[in-house]
């Protein structure tokens, strides 16, 4: 359970009801991730416009992809919440069953090619603390990624990263 407790009848701003209206009305119910979100009205705004901006058909990031990052992220935040809703979302973009699971190996994975390895990888050393994106990896990266597409992939994984982290912190539950 979370631990702010966040109820349907919630005063949300007058802004933001007709937004809370379509997600209820798309999904039947307000996850509790939403529900917090919408305690701080602007933040919540911000964080549905850059979502929006990440996953656009036009990203020089393939869905896939963008889906097997940000549940990478959940795992090494130790999101129940992220893990479920991206992971389910690389399932019905098609990625396999077997491929998701090995998502915690994929280093070793004979599932992820070099463009995936070199991404996850990425991610990894952006979201582990005292990690760092060396020179190595960035050679790695430029060898299947333009500089607008590492841009935006860092983009993505800071944006999942605050995701992971606000659920978390909050005990937003799968």
């Amino acid at each position: 359970m979370s631990y702010i407790d966040t109820p349907d009848s919630y005063p949300y701003r007058w802004y933001l009801r007709p937004l809370l209206f379509l997600l209820r009305r798309k999904s039947g119910v307000l996850s509790a991730a939403v529900r917090l979100w919408g305690r701080v009205p602007l933040a919540f705004l911000g964080f549905l416009w850059m979502l929006r901006a990440l996953e656009r058909r036009a990203s020089p990031l393939d869905a896939k992809l963008r889906a097997l990052i940000r549940t990478r992220i959940s795992q090494i935040e130790v999101c129940p919440f992220c893990i479920d809703l991206n992971g389910s979302r690389a399932l019905e973009l098609g990625v396999a069953e077997e491929k998701l699971f090995a998502l915690a190996e994929f280093a070793a994975s004979p599932l992820y090619d070099e463009a995936e390895k070199a991404a996850l990888a990425f991610a990894e050393a952006i979201t582990t603390t005292g990690r760092r994106v060396d020179e190595e990896l960035m050679v790695r990266l430029k060898r299947h990624y333009s500089d607008d597409a590492i841009v935006e992939l860092a983009a993505l994984v800071a944006h999942q990263n605050l995701s992971a982290k606000f659920n978390t912190a909050l005990g937003v539950e799968a």
